[in-house]
């Protein structure tokens, strides 16, 4: 069997809808920078809660996807 060519719809967003997705990145991008400096206070803390660093760290990296697949959503790869 050989392989066939992966059909992909490339459409450009409306207006509103690519504006409305900019202004999330903005915000989850606030919190992503918001997560850093609770992060590196809390790992300045001697005694700090090792799973509350966890969570925190967990939500950082949810966020990092979120932001990478709304960027995604404005500018999709065309050669996918």
């Amino acid at each position: 069997m050989g392989t066939r060519p992966i059909a992909t719809k490339v459409t450009s967003l409306p207006d509103s809808n690519a504006a409305a997705i900019e202004a999330r990145l903005i915000e989850l991008k606030q919190e992503h920078r918001d997560l850093d400096l609770a992060i590196a206070a809390l790992v300045g803390t001697p005694l700090h809660d090792e799973l509350r660093l966890k969570r925190l760290k967990k939500r950082k990296l949810l966020l990092k996807d979120q932001i990478a697949f709304l960027e995604g959503q404005l500018d999709p790869d065309i050669s996918a």
